[in-house]
């Protein structure tokens, strides 16, 4: 299905996207950052956490670390109240994100995964590759989720496509 070299690829496309996304943000004052503007998770700030949060979750059941401290979907908007913080731990996640799939083998991701999901309420069991990939699409789309509300606020973050951000980076 997927193989660690394309996972390497998406931790860099990943990782290039949220600076960008954290930079155009940046230029917004933190009101902006924080006003509802009726997104999926409210504001942008609520948004970039969410992502942050999903990630933390994901690397969690990947590698044994620490869970977030904080609970998923309207929870997670909370997870880092300061926005300085908010885009340092998120540099630092990706440099996590780039670290483990600088690791990863054919043979981990041909494996399973079992985990408790709080969303589903019980124990699941799936394939990790499947899981990987889910990992890469949710942050691609909350991202978009976030893209489209700095558009809105009149920030732009540049090309997103896959092909020009992994040129350009």
């Amino acid at each position: 299905m997927i193989t660690p070299d394309w996972c390497r690829m998406m931790a860099a496309y990943n990782a290039e996207m949220n600076r960008r996304l954290l930079a155009a943000a940046a230029r917004l004052p933190d009101a902006a950052r924080r006003e509802d503007r009726g997104a999926f998770f409210g504001s942008l700030h609520g948004t970039l956490n969410h992502i942050l949060w999903g990630d933390m979750q994901w690397m969690s059941r990947f590698t044994g670390s620490e869970k977030p401290p904080v609970g998923g979907g309207q929870a997670s908007t909370g997870l880092e109240p300061d926005f300085d913080a908010l885009a340092a731990r998120r540099a630092a996640m990706d440099a996590r994100i780039a670290g483990w799939t600088a690791g990863l083998s054919p043979e981990w991701l041909a494996g399973d995964l079992t985990w408790f999901s709080g969303a589903a309420g019980r124990e699941v069991t799936r394939p990790r590759a499947l899981l990987v990939t889910h990992f890469f699409n949710h942050q691609t789309h909350h991202r978009g989720q976030a893209h489209a509300l700095l558009t809105a606020a009149g920030e732009d973050t540049g090309d997103t496509d896959l092909f020009l951000v992994l040129d350009d980076a």
